[in-house]
């Protein structure tokens, strides 16, 4: 257990007591629970959220989350798995299902309930893996398509929970009854469909395994209008296999210097730093594993690598390891997306 984590779980349960009146009365609970557990909860680092209230008459539920961002929920699961038993409280990682009967989520002239909805899948012969769903709100088009948007995805997320909500749904369209262009389903049986999309790809790449060891890489250059040049190494095998499905998650790490000399170009002893990290990148992130090393982009002050997953948990772990080790040397960041036929690197064929 991370020493922070420990302190965390350590202050709250030196508070838990007077918590647990504060969110079972209701009163004053902002300062007296929400803002010192905000402040615990920022010494761990950012993208820690919570919602509370009594999951019955005796137990108070806190449910910690990363609010919809792929690349914290794995440090939110962890924390909730390393919590204490407290009597009297329930721990949950990111925002459960609820019962949406009944249910509305108001935004102005908007309601968003299970009657206003309904939806139907978009299939793609050439993308059969990829789920994507047409939402369609029964009241016909609103003005204000992004308020309906934001009101959808809040229900979505209460009907599905928020984790399946961000990972199961490749592609979303929101749609006014009159620009359907199939027979709308009832929304209550929107969780079945996908549960059964869910299980025909598990099934269909479970145990599948890959090697990278005797692929062919293609390098590639491109000329930017200022006359500096971006270089690319790609994995021109993997952009060519008919599996891609099976590693759904685009990894990108990102590194930059200082692009004003060199010609936008990292220096040698930079450069053997940049290919020394990438390397540990795949120690730990191995192909035979589900880690991808698609290829990288150098020039212009930025080395980009990008790796297809299986799971988008391990490399959240792996980025957080590495920019922590290197922040003194490089500015890293990175970021982890769902693109399931890799069509972000379409754009390395045509070159």
């Amino acid at each position: 257990m991370a020493r922070d984590t420990y302190d965390f779980w350590t202050w709250f349960q030196q508070h838990e007591k007077s918590f647990y009146t504060v969110v079972k009365s209701g009163q004053d609970i902002e300062n007296s629970f929400f803002n010192p557990l905000s402040q615990k909860l920022s010494e761990l680092g950012e993208g820690y959220y919570f919602l509370t209230g009594m999951l019955d008459e005796e137990t108070a539920e806190l449910v910690l989350t990363a609010d919809g961002a792929i690349e914290r929920i794995v440090f939110v699961e962890e924390l909730v798995e390393e919590a204490p038993f407290i009597a009297h409280w329930k721990f949950t990682a990111s925002k459960p299902p609820v019962d949406v009967k009944g249910m509305a989520i108001n935004l102005d002239d908007i309601s968003v309930s299970q009657d206003s909805l309904s939806f139907y899948p978009n299939l793609h012969p050439d993308f059969p893996d990829e789920i994507d769903i047409t939402i369609v709100y029964k009241e016909g088009s609103p003005e204000n398509l992004d308020k309906l948007s934001t009101a959808i995805y809040i229900f979505l997320d209460n009907y599905l929970g928020e984790l399946r909500s961000v990972t199961v749904i490749d592609n979303l369209t929101i749609i006014g009854a009159d620009q359907a262009e199939k027979e709308p389903i009832p929304f209550e049986k929107l969780d079945e469909y996908l549960r059964w999309r869910e299980n025909e790809f598990v099934e269909k790449y479970e145990g599948l395994r890959y090697n990278t060891q005797d692929d062919k890489y293609t390098q590639l250059r491109a000329e930017l209008p200022d006359g500096n040049s971006l270089y690319f190494i790609i994995n021109s095998t993997l952009l060519d296999w008919d599996r891609k499905a099976s590693h759904p998650w685009i990894f990108t790490l990102s590194f930059t210097y200082d692009g004003t000399i060199d010609n936008g170009l990292p220096n040698e002893a930079l450069y053997q730093l940049l290919d020394s990290i990438e390397s540990e990148a795949e120690d730990f992130l191995p192909d035979f594993d589900g880690y991808l090393n698609i290829g990288r982009k150098t020039g212009n002050g930025e080395r980009e690598v990008f790796f297809a997953c299986k799971d988008f948990r391990k490399p959240s772990k792996v980025a957080e390891h590495l920019t922590e080790k290197y922040s003194d040397q490089l500015d890293i960041k990175y970021s982890i997306y769902k693109d399931k036929y890799w069509q972000a690197f379409d754009r390395f064929r045509v070159m």
